[in-house]
């Protein structure tokens, strides 16, 4: 299973130190722009889905290429 935590960062040292103690645990710190990144991926499957279940309207290409 994978988890991304957000911590504050006067706490983040104390807690990878406590995580890399554990043997079943890896742990891989992410930069602020991966996981900005990860954070932005999520809210745009997230809206995907809720167009999907009908919830929210989408815009064609062509209204999208026209706004261009």
């Amino acid at each position: 299973m994978k988890v991304l935590v957000d911590v504050r960062e006067s706490k983040a040292l104390f807690l990878m130190e406590l995580l890399n103690n554990f043997s079943f645990v890896k742990v891989q710190p992410l930069t602020n722009e991966k996981a900005l990144l990860l954070r932005e991926i999520k809210e745009s499957v997230d809206a995907v889905n809720l167009v999907k279940r009908g919830e929210m309207s989408a815009r064609s290409a062509k209204d999208l290429l026209n706004e261009l």
